[in-house]
Order: structure tokens, then sequence, then C-alpha cells
């Protein structure tokens, strides 16, 4: 045999070997912690609770920038619910950032199915579950339009917890993206002095306005309504029953889950109290479209002399593990994006800022062999969806100082 076709042949052994490494020895976390060694391993690495006494719930809810009141948390709900800020007068903040279910609406159903964006899965009845979002692969802006580059939308609940706001992280607080959807052409497409004239045209806006506000309506004035009231809309789940002390509150899988998530170094960028929103994140971190598969054919036909016949099976090269529809890129087209927050991740498929994948598991193996570079077995990815499961939750009552 050749030099050449030994090289070759080294080279296939070599890839294959290393293929295989992450199935022959597949990571395995330490034997379970007991239920107080878990809380206080989550607690020291970073995880915390949205609490539940009505003082830390305020004081988490309010902000410096934009202090939140009872009045102005009112005026906010309203105008959040408001079609009058989209250009076209259809759209409102709670057309993509959903939150109930309403059921005296009969024709709810068949507005889900005739969606322009419908797909034949659980979304069709669970559109409007209390999500914060509005479960489609791409959001849809005015005049019924897919936004252009495809964006998945990131839900607003707990979302004003956030370092970074937006899959490319461009706006650094809720106040600022407020703005910044009103006026992007590819969602409500209306410009400041636009959304003025059209709040002040109401004489019910004009009375509420001049008593939350001393210069009355602005456009800034409008985001900041509007921002004190998507501040309240944090939710509490089991998970924070647990870390408060609870230890009924969640499954023995869910903990397992949980002790998962942070050893296997979920919790590095799923971080906080939002369980993510706190960085910006390549992705994907390892690319295993760069392997070339080579097949090996061997056969001793020729005059006793063994002949090597190869075939090389070229990938296409792909920047992420799915299609990227929209050709999104992230912050500075670097694949860099927000590290989406996991608290009621179990309601925001799909998944991914393009919303490419639409099963729970199959997202948690994405991230662990991309991301993290690990094979995870069906065992730790259905304890790792048990905790994700812990994080569903209602919106939190409002505390006294805003009722």
């Amino acid at each position: 045999m050749s030099v050449l076709r030994m090289t070759l042949l080294g080279i296939v052994v070599v890839v294959a070997w290393i293929s295989l490494l992450p199935k022959i020895m597949p990571y395995k976390t330490k034997p379970p912690y007991s239920d107080e060694e878990l809380r206080q391993f989550a607690l020291t690495h970073g995880m915390k609770p949205i609490p539940k006494n009505d003082e830390e719930l305020y004081r988490l809810i309010n902000s410096e920038e934009n202090p939140v009141t009872k009045e102005k948390v009112a005026l906010g709900k309203k105008l959040f619910f408001d079609p009058r800020l989209s250009k076209d007068n259809t759209r409102s903040c709670a057309s993509c950032h959903m939150l109930s279910k309403d059921p005296n609406d009969k024709k709810a159903f068949y507005k889900d199915i005739t969606h322009p964006q419908n797909k034949t899965d659980c979304m069709i009845c669970h559109i409007k579950d209390q999500s914060g979002s509005d479960r489609l692969a791409s959001a849809v802006g005015v005049h019924s339009k897919e936004h252009p580059r495809h964006l998945n939308t990131l839900a607003i609940l707990n979302a004003s917890l956030a370092k970074y706001q937006m899959w490319d992280a461009r706006s650094h607080s809720s106040l600022a993206s407020v703005k910044m959807m009103i006026t992007d052409p590819a969602l409500m497409d209306l410009t400041p002095n636009q959304a003025v004239k059209r709040i002040a045209s109401v004489a019910a806006y004009q009375k509420e306005f001049a008593s939350v506000f001393d210069d009355g309506i602005q456009f800034e004035n409008i985001a900041k309504a509007i921002d004190a009231y998507q501040r309240t809309l944090l939710t509490r789940s089991a998970y924070d029953r647990f870390l408060e002390g609870d230890n009924d509150a969640i499954s023995q899988e869910a903990k397992r889950g949980l002790q998962n998530f942070i050893q296997l170094g979920c919790k590095g960028c799923h971080t906080g109290i939002t369980v993510g929103g706190q960085t910006i994140q390549k992705f994907p971190a390892r690319n295993y479209n760069h392997i070339i598969n080579v097949t090996g054919v061997f056969s001793s036909t020729l005059k006793g002399r063994d002949v090597a016949r190869f075939e090389f099976n070229f990938e296409p090269y792909r920047r992420f593990p799915f299609e990227n529809k929209g050709g999104f890129l992230g912050k500075d087209e670097q694949q860099r994006f927000r590290v989406p927050i996991l608290r009621n991740v179990t309601k925001t498929s799909p998944y991914f800022h393009n919303g490419a994948v639409f099963d729970l598991r199959r997202a948690v193996y994405i991230m662990g062999k991309y991301q993290l570079s690990m094979e995870l077995s069906d065992t730790q990815i259905d304890e790792i969806v048990a905790f994700l499961r812990s994080l569903e939750g209602d919106v939190a009552p409002l505390p006294k100082e805003l009722q």
C-alpha cells in the first residue's frame, strides 16, 4: 500500500475514533446530592428565586431609570394591548408577547389555525398560552409579514431582569427595547411622532398621562409606561419554591436534572435569577461540519495486491446545526447571541434565534453537543428537561405597592 493510502487510512481511523469518544466515554455526573446539598449547590452558583415577599419583589421590579408606580403600570398595561401603536393598527405588543388565553373568545381556535404562519403542532391550541411569546418560528409584524431575518420572538416574561435584550443584544434595558419594538420597520413600524399623535387623540389617555407624567404624552413616556408594566411580568415556579426550602416542590428527576444542569456547564451561560439573558455567547461553540466523511473499501482481486478505494463525502459547510433561515448571525455578524432566558422555556417553542427546532429534547441535545462538546445520554436529556419543566410558572401577584 502506498504512503498516501496509508496516510489516508490513518486519518480515517483517527477521525472515527475521535467522533466515537463521546459515546464510548460519556460524561458522568457525581452521585446525587441530598436536597439541602443540591439547594446550596445551586444558590452558591448564582441561581436565585424570584422573591415572594412583597417588599423584595417590589425592589426587584422597580427601576431607578424608570420608577414603577401603580398608576404607571395600569397605563402601561393598556398601551401594551393597544394596536394603535402599530402602523396598520393591527399589532400590539401583546400580538407577539401573548400573555393569556381568553376563554370567552369563541373564535380563538379559528384565529389560530388561520394564522399566516400556522403550524400543525401543539401551537394550534396553545398559541395563546401564558408564554409571553407567539409560539411562531418567525415574528410577524405589520401587514402580517414575517420578520425579514426570520427572527423568533423572545418571551417578555422576566425579560426586564435581563442584562441584554434582543437576539443581537443591541439593547441593554427593557425601556430601550420598548422604543425599538415600536419603531422597528419589521415589527410595529411607527415613528415616535406618529405614536404620540395617535395616543394623544384618545381623551382617556390624555387624562391618564397627565396624572402619571408631568410632561404628559411624550414618546419617552409611552415607552416608560409600557416598560413599567412589563417589569411586573415576573414568574414564580416550583423551582423557586425548591430554592426557598420546599424539598417536595420538584421531582427527583428534576433534581437530577438541576444537578446535571450545573455540573455539565449549562449554568455557565444560563445564569442568574432569570436563568439566562445575562451574557452574550457564541453559538455554536463547536462546529462538527468541518469533518470530512471518508469511507474506505478494500479488495485483493488485482494480482494478489490490496487495492484501496476511498469515497470522500464532503458535508456542505453550515454555521449552525440547522438551516439558518433568514441568515441572521447575531451581534456584529459573529454568531454571538443574547443567551435566552430559560424560565417558562417549556411554553416558548420553537427554539433558537430563527425558531428552527420545535422539540425541547432536540434543543437540549444540540446545546450539549454544539456548546458543551458532549453527547448527552437520553437519561441526561430527560432529567434536564424535567428540570426545565420546574421553571414553568405563572406571573407572580403584584406586590402591595402596585395593587
